[in-house]
């Protein structure tokens, strides 16, 4: 049986970067070709990528820096923010 669930799985995530960065690559007039070419990924690593969403993360990396994108991944892993005294200003019990 097959489960359903509204979260998506890390395949989902893989699918969605992969469709990303082939648009990003498009949008950038480059071949599949230029890209692997010009980061130093293998040009079937890029293949099974932007068709699977499998790659190693220094692929990945690779990619988008020639892409111009590394920056985006730096906000990425932060620790949470601790929120809990913002919401003790609006909960009912401070009154």
């Amino acid at each position: 049986m097959r489960s359903y669930s509204i979260d998506k799985k890390p395949l989902d995530v893989q699918l969605e970067l992969a469709a990303k960065l082939r648009v990003l690559r498009k949008r950038a007039n480059m071949s599949q070709a230029e890209l692997a070419h010009r980061s130093g990924v293998s040009l079937g690593s890029l293949k099974r990528f932007e068709s699977t969403g499998r790659i190693s993360l220094e692929s990945l990396l690779q990619l988008v820096e020639i892409l111009d994108r590394l920056s985006e991944f730096e906000s990425l892993l932060l620790p949470k923010k601790d929120l809990s005294q913002i919401e003790k200003l609006f909960s009912n019990k401070s009154l």
